[in-house]
């Protein structure tokens, strides 16, 4: 909730300022001056009496408009309660303003707008207040675009009928929402497994509940009640909780793309970059509801690692970075993956989302898996968002080195081709060849 704390603005100062700054900035009271002095001159040469008459009613009356529109936005009380600060794309945005006069006098035609960055937000309404009156309406915009946004604060604007001066007030504080991407739901999502040796075997303890118990021990002061052994603590007579443990897995890495000169764009909307994102964002939730370990690595105004873990609080993280990802890098991705080789291993899984052409990344990811890394690419064909590039070429490289690949056009969807590939697995790719998706299909043709 926005606090009720404001802070007067005129049109380009306060108090009054503002007034000899309406004079020079606003034609209406330019022409109201030069009236009267008219009226004056002419009265002197003449000595009509009703051309005085007329400047002193003319010259009386602009300073008291101007003080009956400072009056308007006097006495007033704003609460503005956001219920969200946090959505993902395709949420509504959800909010609630109220307006209250403290005043005696009635306040007329009062402009009042929740300003926002929010691409489509409208929350503008001119209002009239009786004497303490109150007045107060929801909004609710939906969120198209992911990334962060602006909120408020809340201005109320009076203006005098004859458009003199137009004088506000600024309600609460710049808050702020972040817009999640869309992450579309992966019924099956297959990509080779990194090899353990004794897989099954060497655990790893963890403080999540998992299905596997490694043993008790005493229960602490902070233990959850449902980690209880309740047929130790009956045997014992004092308090146990269980000890849990991780099978072994190995980490998944998520790379995108991010480099300025391989995206393409049909509209706003409508292009590789927020394809690219939407992808990542799936996969990642596709492995953290299986209790799988990931990591993201990007590059578009700086390089952000979020180094792989469990959990929704991991993926909270991951998306966090996503919302924010924008493709103004200037590192391929063949130079992003030499430079965080580092943190790849046997026990890992590399997984590049990218639209790139450039046949030098498939290179490199051949060189990875020649070191025991396992790597899937998710190729966007860029051509279909209307680059002039081929993506064959490269879907020909990947195949030819034993890549696993998925193919993603722009009219795809995502949970019908990301999910062909793990439909019937077949292990004879995995030795020898790369299992292409393209538009719902796999096979082993290309290459």
């Amino acid at each position: 909730m926005a606090g009720t704390g404001s802070r007067e603005t005129f049109e380009r100062t306060g108090g009054w300022t503002a007034f000899f700054g309406g004079v020079r900035s606003h034609p209406a009271v330019v022409v109201a001056i030069a009236l009267v002095a008219i009226c004056v001159l002419v009265g002197l040469a003449t000595g009509f009496w009703l051309l005085f008459r007329l400047a002193y009613v003319v010259g009386l009356a602009v300073p008291l408009i101007y003080l009956w529109s400072r009056a308007m936005v006097r006495g007033l009380e704003v609460e503005v309660f956001r219920r969200t600060h946090r959505v993902s794309q395709g949420q509504p945005l959800e909010g609630r303003v109220v307006i209250r006069s403290t005043s005696f006098w009635p306040k007329v035609w009062l402009e009042v707008e929740d300003q926002a960055s929010v691409p489509g937000h409208r929350s503008k309404r001119i209002v009239t207040l009786g004497p303490n009156g109150v007045d107060a309406w929801s909004y609710r915009t939906p969120t198209r675009r992911r990334g962060l946004y602006e909120l408020g604060p809340v201005t109320v604007t009076a203006r005098d009928p004859f458009g003199f001066f137009r004088i506000s007030r600024s309600f609460g504080q710049l808050d702020t929402v972040l817009v999640y991407p869309s992450a579309p739901e992966l019924p099956n999502f297959y990509i080779p497994p990194a090899n353990l040796p004794g897989e099954g075997r060497f655990r790893r303890r963890t403080h999540n509940v998992t299905p596997n118990v490694a043993g008790i021990r005493g229960y602490e002061p902070g233990d959850s009640f449902n980690r209880i052994h309740w047929r130790s603590t009956a045997r014992t007579g004092e308090l146990m909780v269980k000890l849990f443990e991780l099978d072994p897995a190995s980490d998944i890495w998520l790379v995108v793309d991010l480099e300025q000169g391989v995206h393409h764009a049909l509209k706003d909307d409508d292009n590789t970059e927020e394809a690219a994102v939407s992808i990542a964002a799936s996969i990642g939730r596709y492995f953290i509801n299986a209790n799988r370990s990931i990591g993201l690595i990007e590059f578009g105004d700086d390089l952000r690692v979020d180094e792989p873990d469990r959990g929704s609080n991991q993926f909270t993280r991951v998306l966090e970075s996503l919302a924010l990802a924008r493709a103004s890098g200037d590192i391929t991705v063949s130079q992003l993956l030499t430079e965080e080789s580092r943190r790849f291993g046997r026990h890992t899984t590399v997984v590049v989302i990218t639209p790139s052409t450039n046949e030098e990344w498939p290179l490199t990811m051949m060189a990875l898996q020649g070191r025991g890394v396992k790597v899937a690419a998710v190729l966007l064909e860029a051509e279909t968002w209307g680059a002039e590039t081929s993506s064959l070429g490269v879907y020909g490289s990947l195949a030819a080195g034993g890549i696993y690949t998925y193919t993603v056009k722009r009219s795809d969807d995502l949970a019908r081709v990301l999910g062909a590939g793990s439909e019937v697995p077949d292990r004879r790719s995995d030795q020898s060849g790369s299992r292409g998706s393209s538009g719902g299909r796999s096979g082993e043709t290309s290459g």
